[in-house]
């Protein structure tokens, strides 16, 4: 979902079901149980029942994992800003989230461009105090860089304290969660070969795509809730 906030509908967007209540409609459409999701998805019970009554906001990885389990395309939960050209200014570039209370919710900020041939998918990510990611494997790779506070990494079961200008790379399949164990929100620069947007089939053309965007000022927008 976009907006001007990290949370709450666009100006003038009609209002829809919680994310929870589809995804509830989803899995009961399919008869399937918590469990069969859970399972499927490879997470908990507890997991699931949480989002589905709005009690936990899943993480962009997580939701494409239940969509993926649901047989449900991504995009129709998750409506992230397109790069529809070849170059985006700062000004324009929207912070979005899947809900949440405000100031409370990670939001994120879109980097990379969709075409075909495209594996890299890059965004900003605004981590809160005390937010706490749930466990998880998929396929592919990630990178996590600190551009600003820090963040505990725990792959396989191993944790770790990273601080601006660090960095993490390993392969997705591990097990692996993150959390703000500060008092002041960290920023992370996050690049993934997991289709976190929910584009489905690239779109556009390799010869011209090209996402640029512009840094300045975006700090400030976050901390005005623009």
């Amino acid at each position: 979902m976009t907006t001007d906030h990290a949370s709450g509908a666009s100006p003038g967007e009609a209002e829809t079901p919680p994310l929870g209540d589809r995804l509830r409609q989803r899995r009961k459409a399919l008869k399937m149980t918590l469990q069969e999701v859970a399972d499927e998805a490879g997470f908990s019970v507890g997991f699931i029942s949480q989002i589905e009554r709005g009690i936990t906001v899943p993480s962009l990885t997580s939701l494409i994992a239940v969509c993926r389990t649901l047989k449900v395309e991504a995009g129709s939960f998750l409506n992230p800003p397109k790069v529809a050209t070849p170059f985006t200014r700062r000004e324009h570039r929207p912070v979005y989230g899947l809900g949440g209370e405000s100031g409370k919710a990670v939001s994120y900020e879109r980097l990379s461009a969709s075409f075909p041939g495209n594996v890299l998918r890059s965004t900003i990510i605004h981590e809160p105090p005390g937010h706490r990611s749930e466990p998880m494997s998929h396929e592919g790779e990630e990178i996590f860089f600190i551009l600003k506070g820090a963040l505990t990494l725990e792959v396989d079961g191993e944790a770790m304290v990273l601080e601006a200008g660090d960095s993490a790379h390993f392969p997705s399949l591990r097990t692996h969660t993150m959390w703000n164990h500060t008092s002041e929100p960290t920023t992370i620069l996050h690049t993934c070969t997991m289709d976190v947007f929910g584009d489905g089939a690239p779109s556009g053309s390799p010869t011209d795509s090209l996402a640029v965007t512009r840094a300045e000022n975006r700090l400030e927008g976050i901390a005005e809730g623009k």
